[in-house]
Protein backbone atom coordinates (compact mmCIF):
# COMPACT_ATOMS: atom_id res chain seq x y z
CA UNK A 1 0.00 0.00 0.00
CA UNK A 2 1.39 3.25 -1.16
CA UNK A 3 0.53 5.86 2.15
CA UNK A 4 1.79 8.97 3.82
CA UNK A 5 2.17 8.81 7.73
CA UNK A 6 1.32 10.53 10.64
CA UNK A 7 1.66 10.44 14.41
CA UNK A 8 -0.36 7.76 16.33
CA UNK A 9 -1.28 9.34 19.68
CA UNK A 10 -0.17 7.04 22.97
CA UNK A 11 -2.93 6.80 25.40
CA UNK A 12 -1.40 8.78 28.16
CA UNK A 13 -0.59 11.70 25.83
CA UNK A 14 -1.78 13.58 22.67
CA UNK A 15 1.34 14.35 21.47
CA UNK A 16 3.38 11.40 21.97
CA UNK A 17 3.45 8.36 19.23
CA UNK A 18 2.46 5.21 19.37
CA UNK A 19 4.62 2.40 17.11
CA UNK A 20 2.42 1.15 14.26
CA UNK A 21 4.26 -0.95 11.52
CA UNK A 22 1.86 -0.57 9.20
CA UNK A 23 -1.54 -0.95 7.89
CA UNK A 24 -2.31 -5.08 7.83
CA UNK A 25 -5.17 -7.79 8.04
CA UNK A 26 -5.73 -8.71 11.71
CA UNK A 27 -5.17 -12.54 12.85
CA UNK A 28 -6.39 -15.54 10.29
CA UNK A 29 -7.90 -12.57 7.89
CA UNK A 30 -7.05 -13.22 4.45
CA UNK A 31 -8.25 -10.01 2.86
CA UNK A 32 -10.88 -10.99 0.39
CA UNK A 33 -13.58 -11.23 2.00
CA UNK A 34 -16.40 -9.06 0.00
CA UNK A 35 -17.82 -6.36 1.32
CA UNK A 36 -21.23 -8.46 0.89
CA UNK A 37 -20.02 -10.26 3.48
CA UNK A 38 -18.66 -7.72 5.69
CA UNK A 39 -21.95 -5.62 5.57
CA UNK A 40 -23.93 -8.82 6.30
CA UNK A 41 -21.60 -9.71 9.62
CA UNK A 42 -22.08 -5.81 10.46
CA UNK A 43 -26.14 -6.19 10.55
CA UNK A 44 -25.35 -9.41 12.78
CA UNK A 45 -23.06 -7.80 15.65
CA UNK A 46 -25.42 -4.92 15.55
CA UNK A 47 -28.68 -6.58 16.16
CA UNK A 48 -29.82 -5.38 19.34
CA UNK A 49 -30.89 -8.66 20.92
CA UNK A 50 -29.39 -7.94 24.39
CA UNK A 51 -30.95 -5.08 24.96
CA UNK A 52 -34.45 -6.19 23.24
CA UNK A 53 -34.61 -9.35 25.92
CA UNK A 54 -33.74 -6.79 28.78
CA UNK A 55 -36.74 -4.82 27.79
CA UNK A 56 -38.92 -7.57 27.42
CA UNK A 57 -37.59 -9.58 30.65
CA UNK A 58 -38.64 -6.09 32.18
CA UNK A 59 -42.17 -5.84 30.81
CA UNK A 60 -42.97 -9.64 31.79
CA UNK A 61 -41.73 -8.97 35.00
CA UNK A 62 -43.43 -5.37 35.73
CA UNK A 63 -46.43 -7.52 34.76
CA UNK A 64 -46.41 -10.43 36.96
CA UNK A 65 -45.06 -8.39 39.96
CA UNK A 66 -47.71 -5.23 40.61
CA UNK A 67 -50.22 -6.82 42.56
CA UNK A 68 -52.92 -4.41 42.63
CA UNK A 69 -53.37 -5.19 38.70
CA UNK A 70 -56.26 -7.76 38.09
CA UNK A 71 -55.23 -8.24 34.44
CA UNK A 72 -54.54 -12.21 33.28
CA UNK A 73 -50.61 -11.69 33.41
CA UNK A 74 -49.50 -13.74 30.67
CA UNK A 75 -51.78 -12.06 28.05
CA UNK A 76 -50.62 -8.63 29.23
CA UNK A 77 -46.88 -9.51 29.60
CA UNK A 78 -47.20 -10.70 26.02
CA UNK A 79 -48.87 -7.45 25.09
CA UNK A 80 -46.38 -5.00 27.26
CA UNK A 81 -43.66 -6.93 25.45
CA UNK A 82 -44.67 -5.87 21.66
CA UNK A 83 -45.89 -2.92 22.72
CA UNK A 84 -42.43 -2.19 24.74
CA UNK A 85 -40.82 -3.75 21.40
CA UNK A 86 -42.58 -1.47 18.78
CA UNK A 87 -41.92 1.82 20.79
CA UNK A 88 -38.49 1.48 22.00
CA UNK A 89 -37.50 0.60 18.72
CA UNK A 90 -39.54 4.16 17.18
CA UNK A 91 -37.95 5.85 19.75
CA UNK A 92 -34.35 4.70 18.88
CA UNK A 93 -33.28 3.16 22.20
CA UNK A 94 -31.96 0.02 20.14
CA UNK A 95 -29.47 2.14 17.75
CA UNK A 96 -25.65 2.19 18.36
CA UNK A 97 -24.58 4.43 20.99
CA UNK A 98 -20.51 5.04 21.93
CA UNK A 99 -21.68 6.34 25.01
CA UNK A 100 -25.05 4.71 26.14
CA UNK A 101 -26.14 5.48 29.72
CA UNK A 102 -29.44 3.80 31.00
CA UNK A 103 -30.02 6.22 33.89
CA UNK A 104 -29.79 9.25 30.74
CA UNK A 105 -32.64 6.77 29.43
CA UNK A 106 -35.00 6.32 32.18
CA UNK A 107 -37.38 8.71 31.56
CA UNK A 108 -37.71 7.47 27.96
CA UNK A 109 -37.86 4.19 29.50
CA UNK A 110 -40.68 5.41 31.84
CA UNK A 111 -43.03 7.57 29.55
CA UNK A 112 -42.66 4.46 26.98
CA UNK A 113 -44.00 2.84 29.31
CA UNK A 114 -46.73 4.33 30.82
CA UNK A 115 -48.34 4.57 27.19
CA UNK A 116 -49.21 0.67 26.74
CA UNK A 117 -49.84 0.40 29.99
CA UNK A 118 -52.96 3.38 30.25
CA UNK A 119 -53.38 1.56 26.52
CA UNK A 120 -54.03 -2.18 28.34
CA UNK A 121 -55.88 -0.29 31.41
CA UNK A 122 -58.57 1.60 29.01
CA UNK A 123 -59.03 -2.06 27.04
CA UNK A 124 -59.25 -4.51 30.09
CA UNK A 125 -61.72 -2.34 31.46
CA UNK A 126 -63.91 -2.01 28.33
CA UNK A 127 -63.72 -5.60 28.17
CA UNK A 128 -64.89 -6.54 31.52
CA UNK A 129 -65.68 -4.46 34.33
CA UNK A 130 -63.15 -6.37 36.72
CA UNK A 131 -60.31 -5.85 35.21
CA UNK A 132 -61.05 -1.85 35.68
CA UNK A 133 -57.46 -0.73 37.37
CA UNK A 134 -57.09 2.86 39.06
CA UNK A 135 -54.37 5.33 37.64
CA UNK A 136 -52.09 4.54 41.01
CA UNK A 137 -51.48 0.78 40.06
CA UNK A 138 -51.12 2.02 36.23
CA UNK A 139 -48.66 4.44 36.99
CA UNK A 140 -46.58 1.86 39.50
CA UNK A 141 -46.43 -0.80 37.08
CA UNK A 142 -44.88 1.54 34.48
CA UNK A 143 -42.58 2.72 36.92
CA UNK A 144 -42.05 -1.03 37.77
CA UNK A 145 -41.45 -1.77 34.50
CA UNK A 146 -39.12 1.34 33.56
CA UNK A 147 -37.23 0.69 36.23
CA UNK A 148 -36.10 -2.99 35.59
CA UNK A 149 -35.38 -2.16 31.81
CA UNK A 150 -33.12 0.64 33.57
CA UNK A 151 -30.99 -1.74 35.53
CA UNK A 152 -31.20 -4.70 32.99
CA UNK A 153 -30.08 -1.68 30.22
CA UNK A 154 -27.09 -1.06 32.59
CA UNK A 155 -26.15 -4.86 32.78
CA UNK A 156 -25.85 -5.18 29.14
CA UNK A 157 -24.49 -1.85 28.48
CA UNK A 158 -21.13 -2.89 31.18
CA UNK A 159 -21.14 -6.30 29.30
CA UNK A 160 -20.64 -4.53 26.04
CA UNK A 161 -18.11 -2.54 27.25
CA UNK A 162 -16.37 -4.92 28.47
CA UNK A 163 -16.36 -7.44 25.87
CA UNK A 164 -15.69 -4.15 22.80
CA UNK A 165 -12.30 -4.09 25.35
CA UNK A 166 -10.86 -7.24 24.59
CA UNK A 167 -11.96 -7.78 21.05
CA UNK A 168 -11.83 -4.30 19.77
CA UNK A 169 -12.98 -3.67 16.13
CA UNK A 170 -10.74 -1.53 13.39
CA UNK A 171 -11.23 1.57 12.46
CA UNK A 172 -10.24 4.58 10.58
CA UNK A 173 -9.93 8.45 11.70
CA UNK A 174 -10.90 10.89 8.74
CA UNK A 175 -9.47 14.21 9.07
CA UNK A 176 -6.56 16.07 10.44
CA UNK A 177 -4.93 19.06 12.64
CA UNK A 178 -5.41 18.36 16.40
CA UNK A 179 -9.02 17.38 16.22
CA UNK A 180 -7.86 14.00 14.91
CA UNK A 181 -4.99 13.61 16.54
CA UNK A 182 -7.16 13.61 20.13
CA UNK A 183 -10.12 11.61 18.48
CA UNK A 184 -7.59 8.70 17.79
CA UNK A 185 -5.64 9.09 21.85
CA UNK A 186 -8.93 9.03 22.96
CA UNK A 187 -9.53 5.80 21.15
CA UNK A 188 -6.22 4.24 22.09
CA UNK A 189 -6.65 5.42 25.80
CA UNK A 190 -10.23 4.13 26.47
CA UNK A 191 -10.50 0.61 25.09
CA UNK A 192 -14.42 0.63 26.12
CA UNK A 193 -15.32 2.19 22.97
CA UNK A 194 -13.97 -0.98 21.07
CA UNK A 195 -12.47 0.48 18.60
CA UNK A 196 -8.87 -0.02 17.50
CA UNK A 197 -7.13 2.87 14.78
CA UNK A 198 -5.46 1.27 12.11
CA UNK A 199 -4.48 4.21 10.20
CA UNK A 200 -5.81 8.24 9.26
CA UNK A 201 -7.46 9.56 6.36
CA UNK A 202 -6.57 12.72 4.71
CA UNK A 203 -6.84 13.02 0.72
CA UNK A 204 -5.32 16.43 0.97
CA UNK A 205 -2.01 15.34 2.66
CA UNK A 206 1.42 16.17 2.22
CA UNK A 207 4.55 15.16 3.29
CA UNK A 208 7.56 13.25 3.57
CA UNK A 209 8.25 9.40 2.66
CA UNK A 210 6.34 6.48 5.55
CA UNK A 211 7.92 6.62 9.16
CA UNK A 212 7.65 2.57 10.40
CA UNK A 213 6.59 4.31 13.72
CA UNK A 214 4.04 6.04 12.58
CA UNK A 215 0.44 5.42 12.09
CA UNK A 216 -0.08 5.59 8.20
CA UNK A 217 -1.87 7.82 6.54
CA UNK A 218 -4.08 7.08 3.48
CA UNK A 219 -3.97 9.31 1.08
CA UNK A 220 -6.04 8.02 -1.70
CA UNK A 221 -9.54 6.58 -2.08
CA UNK A 222 -7.37 3.26 -3.98
CA UNK A 223 -5.78 3.02 -0.09
CA UNK A 224 -8.61 3.58 1.98
CA UNK A 225 -10.60 0.86 -0.18
CA UNK A 226 -7.43 -1.71 0.26
CA UNK A 227 -7.14 -0.55 3.94
CA UNK A 228 -10.91 -1.33 4.65
CA UNK A 229 -11.23 -4.83 3.00
CA UNK A 230 -7.46 -5.96 4.48
CA UNK A 231 -8.56 -4.56 7.94
CA UNK A 232 -11.73 -5.58 8.25
CA UNK A 233 -12.44 -1.55 9.68
CA UNK A 234 -16.38 -1.50 10.60
CA UNK A 235 -16.17 2.51 12.00
CA UNK A 236 -15.15 5.48 9.98
CA UNK A 237 -14.78 8.25 12.32
CA UNK A 238 -14.65 11.92 10.17
CA UNK A 239 -13.49 15.12 12.63
CA UNK A 240 -15.01 17.50 10.33
CA UNK A 241 -18.22 17.25 7.55
CA UNK A 242 -16.89 14.91 4.77
CA UNK A 243 -15.60 17.47 2.04
CA UNK A 244 -15.37 14.37 -0.53
CA UNK A 245 -19.05 12.83 -0.56
CA UNK A 246 -17.87 9.79 -2.39
CA UNK A 247 -15.20 8.88 0.69
CA UNK A 248 -17.96 8.87 3.14
CA UNK A 249 -20.39 6.63 0.43
CA UNK A 250 -16.99 4.16 -0.01
CA UNK A 251 -16.97 3.54 3.42
CA UNK A 252 -20.98 2.93 3.69
CA UNK A 253 -20.69 0.70 0.56
CA UNK A 254 -18.14 -1.83 2.58
CA UNK A 255 -20.42 -1.97 5.43
CA UNK A 256 -18.79 0.76 7.76
CA UNK A 257 -20.47 2.68 10.21
CA UNK A 258 -19.88 6.74 9.45
CA UNK A 259 -19.63 8.59 12.27
CA UNK A 260 -18.97 12.56 12.62
CA UNK A 261 -16.74 13.27 15.45
CA UNK A 262 -16.19 16.62 17.00
CA UNK A 263 -18.49 18.56 14.81
CA UNK A 264 -21.84 19.73 15.03
CA UNK A 265 -21.29 23.37 14.59
CA UNK A 266 -20.80 23.10 10.74
CA UNK A 267 -23.80 22.64 8.93
CA UNK A 268 -23.38 19.86 5.90
CA UNK A 269 -26.90 20.37 4.39
CA UNK A 270 -27.00 19.99 0.79
CA UNK A 271 -24.54 17.42 1.26
CA UNK A 272 -24.76 13.67 0.57
CA UNK A 273 -23.90 12.76 4.36
CA UNK A 274 -25.80 14.77 6.64
CA UNK A 275 -26.12 13.99 10.33
CA UNK A 276 -29.31 12.27 11.94
CA UNK A 277 -31.68 13.90 14.52
CA UNK A 278 -28.76 15.25 17.45
CA UNK A 279 -28.33 12.35 20.47
CA UNK A 280 -27.17 12.48 23.47
CA UNK A 281 -24.14 10.60 22.81
CA UNK A 282 -20.08 11.75 22.74
CA UNK A 283 -17.02 9.63 22.17
CA UNK A 284 -14.61 10.97 25.63
CA UNK A 285 -16.44 14.86 25.39
CA UNK A 286 -16.55 15.00 21.50
CA UNK A 287 -20.11 15.30 20.63
CA UNK A 288 -20.84 12.19 18.14
CA UNK A 289 -23.36 11.01 15.90
CA UNK A 290 -23.93 8.91 12.85
CA UNK A 291 -23.61 10.59 9.15
CA UNK A 292 -26.70 9.35 7.45
CA UNK A 293 -25.19 8.16 3.82
CA UNK A 294 -26.99 7.54 -0.10
CA UNK A 295 -26.03 4.11 0.41
CA UNK A 296 -27.34 2.98 3.82
CA UNK A 297 -30.41 5.20 3.37
CA UNK A 298 -33.65 3.10 3.00
CA UNK A 299 -32.27 -0.33 3.23
CA UNK A 300 -35.50 -2.06 2.84
CA UNK A 301 -37.08 0.47 -0.34
CA UNK A 302 -33.47 -0.63 -1.84
CA UNK A 303 -34.09 -4.20 -1.74
CA UNK A 304 -37.26 -3.08 -3.22
CA UNK A 305 -35.61 -1.09 -6.10
CA UNK A 306 -33.92 -4.18 -7.04
CA UNK A 307 -36.44 -6.57 -7.02
CA UNK A 308 -38.43 -3.88 -9.53
CA UNK A 309 -35.18 -3.83 -11.27
CA UNK A 310 -34.83 -7.76 -11.94
CA UNK A 311 -38.83 -8.26 -12.60
CA UNK A 312 -39.43 -5.54 -15.07
CA UNK A 313 -35.56 -5.79 -17.17
CA UNK A 314 -36.66 -9.64 -16.96
CA UNK A 315 -40.23 -8.88 -18.79
CA UNK A 316 -38.25 -6.37 -21.24
CA UNK A 317 -35.98 -8.29 -22.12
CA UNK A 318 -38.97 -11.35 -23.33
CA UNK A 319 -40.97 -8.77 -24.47
CA UNK A 320 -38.13 -6.44 -26.53
CA UNK A 321 -36.85 -10.15 -27.73
CA UNK A 322 -38.28 -9.90 -31.42
CA UNK A 323 -36.28 -6.54 -31.63
CA UNK A 324 -33.54 -7.03 -29.75
CA UNK A 325 -32.91 -10.23 -32.99
CA UNK A 326 -33.90 -7.46 -35.78
CA UNK A 327 -31.36 -4.50 -34.16
CA UNK A 328 -28.79 -7.64 -34.07
CA UNK A 329 -29.60 -8.89 -37.70
CA UNK A 330 -29.55 -4.95 -38.79
CA UNK A 331 -25.91 -4.35 -37.56
CA UNK A 332 -24.84 -7.90 -38.95
CA UNK A 333 -25.97 -6.90 -42.31
CA UNK A 334 -24.90 -3.51 -42.10
CA UNK A 335 -21.47 -3.84 -40.00
CA UNK A 336 -20.49 -7.31 -40.46
CA UNK A 337 -19.37 -9.59 -37.70
CA UNK A 338 -19.40 -8.33 -33.78
CA UNK A 339 -22.97 -7.44 -33.16
CA UNK A 340 -22.94 -6.62 -29.32
CA UNK A 341 -20.75 -3.90 -27.81
CA UNK A 342 -18.36 -4.28 -24.73
CA UNK A 343 -17.13 -1.54 -22.41
CA UNK A 344 -15.71 -1.03 -19.08
CA UNK A 345 -17.65 1.28 -17.44
CA UNK A 346 -17.46 2.61 -13.13
CA UNK A 347 -20.76 1.73 -11.10
CA UNK A 348 -21.56 1.90 -7.55
CA UNK A 349 -18.62 2.81 -5.58
CA UNK A 350 -16.19 3.22 -7.88
CA UNK A 351 -16.15 -0.63 -9.42
CA UNK A 352 -15.44 -1.03 -12.98
CA UNK A 353 -18.21 -3.70 -15.11
CA UNK A 354 -18.55 -4.93 -18.64
CA UNK A 355 -21.15 -2.43 -20.02
CA UNK A 356 -23.19 -4.17 -23.39
CA UNK A 357 -24.75 -2.50 -26.47
CA UNK A 358 -25.57 -3.17 -29.79
CA UNK A 359 -21.76 -1.81 -32.33
CA UNK A 360 -23.14 1.30 -34.21
CA UNK A 361 -19.18 1.83 -34.86
CA UNK A 362 -16.29 0.02 -35.08
CA UNK A 363 -13.44 1.83 -33.21
CA UNK A 364 -9.72 2.00 -34.57
CA UNK A 365 -8.74 0.63 -31.66
CA UNK A 366 -9.30 0.30 -28.12
CA UNK A 367 -7.19 3.33 -26.52
CA UNK A 368 -10.05 5.00 -28.97
CA UNK A 369 -12.72 3.09 -27.35
CA UNK A 370 -11.62 4.36 -23.98
CA UNK A 371 -10.83 7.98 -24.35
CA UNK A 372 -13.30 9.40 -27.54
CA UNK A 373 -15.58 11.24 -25.54
CA UNK A 374 -18.39 10.83 -28.44
CA UNK A 375 -18.86 9.25 -31.92
CA UNK A 376 -22.30 10.87 -32.79
CA UNK A 377 -21.07 12.38 -36.19
CA UNK A 378 -18.12 10.41 -36.69
CA UNK A 379 -18.87 10.09 -40.68
CA UNK A 380 -17.56 6.23 -40.39
CA UNK A 381 -20.86 5.08 -38.50
CA UNK A 382 -23.59 3.55 -40.85
CA UNK A 383 -27.32 4.55 -41.36
CA UNK A 384 -28.35 1.66 -38.73
CA UNK A 385 -25.67 3.14 -36.27
CA UNK A 386 -27.64 6.31 -36.76
CA UNK A 387 -30.81 5.00 -36.03
CA UNK A 388 -30.18 2.76 -33.32
CA UNK A 389 -28.60 5.86 -31.17
CA UNK A 390 -31.27 8.37 -32.49
CA UNK A 391 -34.00 5.73 -30.85
CA UNK A 392 -32.22 4.87 -27.78
CA UNK A 393 -31.97 0.97 -29.46
CA UNK A 394 -28.47 0.57 -29.17
CA UNK A 395 -28.96 0.57 -25.02
CA UNK A 396 -31.36 -2.27 -25.34
CA UNK A 397 -28.42 -4.96 -24.16
CA UNK A 398 -27.72 -3.05 -20.97
CA UNK A 399 -31.28 -4.89 -19.59
CA UNK A 400 -28.63 -7.96 -19.13
CA UNK A 401 -27.07 -5.49 -17.64
CA UNK A 402 -29.60 -4.70 -15.40
CA UNK A 403 -30.78 -8.31 -14.76
CA UNK A 404 -27.14 -9.24 -13.51
CA UNK A 405 -27.15 -6.57 -10.86
CA UNK A 406 -24.38 -4.44 -12.48
CA UNK A 407 -27.02 -1.44 -13.33
CA UNK A 408 -30.68 -0.16 -12.44
CA UNK A 409 -33.44 0.63 -14.23
CA UNK A 410 -32.61 4.60 -13.40
CA UNK A 411 -29.42 5.44 -11.69
CA UNK A 412 -26.60 8.25 -13.06
CA UNK A 413 -25.48 6.97 -16.10
CA UNK A 414 -21.86 4.91 -15.77
CA UNK A 415 -19.19 6.34 -17.95
CA UNK A 416 -15.58 4.94 -18.83
CA UNK A 417 -13.15 5.00 -16.32
CA UNK A 418 -10.29 7.55 -18.01
CA UNK A 419 -13.55 10.13 -17.87
CA UNK A 420 -14.42 9.42 -14.39
CA UNK A 421 -11.10 10.38 -13.43
CA UNK A 422 -10.75 13.17 -15.58
CA UNK A 423 -14.03 14.29 -14.59
CA UNK A 424 -13.85 13.96 -10.66
CA UNK A 425 -10.59 15.45 -10.39
CA UNK A 426 -12.48 18.79 -12.91
CA UNK A 427 -16.28 18.76 -11.49
CA UNK A 428 -17.23 19.01 -7.41
CA UNK A 429 -19.27 16.43 -6.56
CA UNK A 430 -19.58 13.86 -9.57
CA UNK A 431 -17.36 11.34 -8.09
CA UNK A 432 -20.53 11.47 -5.70
CA UNK A 433 -22.04 9.91 -8.21
CA UNK A 434 -21.38 6.33 -7.44
CA UNK A 435 -23.01 6.32 -4.48
CA UNK A 436 -26.09 5.26 -6.53
CA UNK A 437 -25.85 2.21 -8.59
CA UNK A 438 -25.84 3.23 -12.15
CA UNK A 439 -28.78 3.02 -14.33
CA UNK A 440 -30.04 2.87 -18.11
CA UNK A 441 -31.81 6.26 -17.22
CA UNK A 442 -31.44 8.89 -14.61
CA UNK A 443 -32.90 12.51 -13.79
CA UNK A 444 -30.14 14.39 -16.19
CA UNK A 445 -31.46 12.20 -19.09
CA UNK A 446 -34.99 12.99 -19.07
CA UNK A 447 -33.68 16.83 -18.26
CA UNK A 448 -32.58 16.42 -22.33
CA UNK A 449 -29.08 15.97 -20.58
CA UNK A 450 -27.60 13.30 -23.37
CA UNK A 451 -24.29 13.62 -25.52
CA UNK A 452 -22.18 15.93 -25.35
CA UNK A 453 -23.96 18.66 -23.01
CA UNK A 454 -22.50 20.17 -19.61
CA UNK A 455 -20.79 17.64 -17.31
CA UNK A 456 -21.20 19.49 -14.17
CA UNK A 457 -25.21 20.00 -15.09
CA UNK A 458 -24.98 16.23 -15.35
CA UNK A 459 -23.66 15.30 -11.69
CA UNK A 460 -25.81 18.32 -10.21
CA UNK A 461 -29.06 16.13 -11.43
CA UNK A 462 -27.56 13.21 -10.68
CA UNK A 463 -26.20 14.56 -6.96
CA UNK A 464 -29.88 15.48 -6.86
CA UNK A 465 -31.29 12.32 -7.77
CA UNK A 466 -29.44 10.43 -5.19
CA UNK A 467 -30.21 12.84 -1.89
CA UNK A 468 -34.50 12.77 -3.14
CA UNK A 469 -34.15 8.92 -4.13
CA UNK A 470 -37.67 7.57 -4.05
CA UNK A 471 -39.26 4.35 -6.10
CA UNK A 472 -42.35 6.97 -7.03
CA UNK A 473 -39.63 9.21 -8.85
CA UNK A 474 -37.85 6.50 -10.11
CA UNK A 475 -41.36 5.42 -11.54
CA UNK A 476 -41.74 8.84 -13.02
CA UNK A 477 -38.28 8.60 -14.51
CA UNK A 478 -39.15 5.56 -16.21
CA UNK A 479 -42.38 7.08 -17.41
CA UNK A 480 -41.08 10.26 -18.92
CA UNK A 481 -38.25 8.29 -20.48
CA UNK A 482 -40.89 5.72 -22.41
CA UNK A 483 -42.63 9.14 -23.73
CA UNK A 484 -39.34 10.33 -25.27
CA UNK A 485 -37.77 7.19 -26.36
CA UNK A 486 -38.45 8.16 -30.12
CA UNK A 487 -36.74 12.02 -29.17
CA UNK A 488 -33.86 12.59 -31.23
CA UNK A 489 -30.59 12.64 -29.36
CA UNK A 490 -27.22 10.98 -28.67
CA UNK A 491 -26.18 9.13 -25.63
Amino acid sequence: MTTESAPAPHPASLTATRRVSSVHPPRGHTGRRPAAHARRRIRHRGRPFALLGADTAAACLAAFLVPAVPWPATVAAALLAAAGTALHTWRGLYRYAFSPSALAELPALFVLALVPWYALAEAFAAYAPRYATGPAAVACGAALQALLACAGRAAVHGARRRTAARRPRSALVVGRGPVAQQVTAALYAHPGYGMRPVGRVDLHHVGGSPDPGTLPVLVTPEDVTRAVIQNAVRHALFTAPPENPALAGLFAAHGCRVWLVGGGAADPAGGPARPRAPRRDHLWGFAVRPLETGVRRATAARTVKRAMDAVLAGLALLAASPVLAVCALAVRCADGPGVIFRQERVGLGGRPFTLLKFRTLRPSDDHESATRWTVARDRRMSRTGRVLRRTSLDELPQLWNVLRGDMSLVGPRPERPYFVAEFSHTYPGYAARHRMPVGITGLAQVNGLRGDTSIEERARFDNHYIDTWSLWQDVCIMLRTAASLLRPGGS
